[in-house]
């Protein structure tokens, strides 16, 4: 198999931290492959007609996307404990998952908005929107944090969403009022599979 990525990318973190948790990295050529709103890589644009990564290349040329496909099709080759449960606790570990990702929807948005958008075209009231959204999840992660597994689809979603924040939204200070995501991340992160998967950009 082979993931189209970038060392950036919280998407595509999300499956590389996976894939340590599974026991599939070996399994797995990671190759970094750039992708843009403005300036979509012919790579992965042959792979994901979208030109977004992270995408899976699997062994007879088929391609799987988004990050949450990838996932759960890598979660099913593995032979451990799943990161997608069964029953009731599925439910709540897609919906922190979806939280997750769309915080960092929100995030993305901003950031093209900073760093893309011509300086006389930016709308502040939009990166303001965005930036909104990104409060109110991480408000909620405050609030989820106490009942949480330790380890599952949901929880590996938020640890990247938080990750990239570190990354690209120093000036959000996260962290300040939210002590119980603080203290769970500051343990989350200590794993193996966070460690070797740093996002750099």
């Amino acid at each position: 198999m082979k993931l189209l990525y970038s060392p950036a990318s919280p998407y595509a973190r999300k499956v590389l931290v996976l894939a340590h948790e599974t026991g599939l990295i070996d399994r797995i050529a990671v190759t970094v492959a750039g992708a843009s709103p403005t300036g979509p890589s012919a790579e992965v644009a042959a792979h994901n007609p979208l030109g977004k990564i992270p995408a899976l290349v699997l062994e007879d040329g088929t391609a799987l996307y988004d990050s949450r496909v990838i996932c759960e099709y890598l979660d099913g080759l593995s032979s451990g404990p799943r990161l997608f449960p069964e029953g009731a606790a599925r439910w709540d570990a897609l919906t922190r998952q979806a939280l997750a990702d769309g915080l960092l929807d929100a995030a993305l948005l901003a950031r093209y908005e900073r760093v893309l958008r011509p300086e006389p075209q930016r709308w502040d009231a939009w990166e303001a929107g965005q930036i909104g959204k990104i409060r109110a999840a991480l408000d909620r992660f405050e609030s989820l944090v106490g009942g949480m597994p330790a380890l599952d689809i949901g929880t590996v979603a938020m640890a990247c969403g938080l990750g990239y924040l570190d990354l690209r939204f120093p000036d959000l200070a996260w962290r300040e009022g939210r002590p119980a995501v603080a203290a769970w991340y500051a343990q989350f992160e200590r794993r193996p599979s966070m460690a070797a998967t740093v996002p750099k950009g």
